[in-house]
């Protein structure tokens, strides 16, 4: 009888996992949202498993993939047009509401707005 033993090989132990930046993950996802691209495709020339874009696009939808920077391409923002407040003086300018939501953040300008005041504060805020 004749048997053949094979040596057992041990695995060492996990590498370590590759931690990329919020940047890497923005501009993949955003190139991965162009129309016609092939995901896999994208993620294989970049080195990441496809699976991992796809869940990078569900944080960057959700707004959570965000920090550093503002992306480039996110200078549009949804607006809602409601009627304008009555006007509380004979001759004074109406109030108005700005409600502005980007992710979990949400911000409500009441009365008159500032335009220098409203120009800061969106500057902070797309970032």
């Amino acid at each position: 009888m004749d048997t053949n033993f094979q040596p057992v090989i041990e695995r060492g132990p996990r590498g370590k996992y590759r931690q990329h930046s919020l940047e890497f993950k923005r501009t993949l996802v955003e190139m991965a949202m162009q129309p016609g691209v092939s995901v896999a495709r994208l993620a294989r020339e970049h080195g990441v498993n496809a699976n991992q874009v796809f869940s990078w696009r569900k944080l960057y939808e959700a707004g959570q993939l965000v920090g550093g920077a503002a992306a480039p391409g996110n200078d549009l923002l949804p607006v809602v047009m409601t009627t304008p407040a009555q006007q509380t003086e004979v001759g004074a300018a109406p109030a108005g509401i700005i409600t502005l939501e980007i992710g979990r953040v949400r911000l409500r300008i009441e009365g008159q707005a500032n335009a220098a005041t409203l120009a800061q504060v969106l500057e902070r805020v797309l970032r």
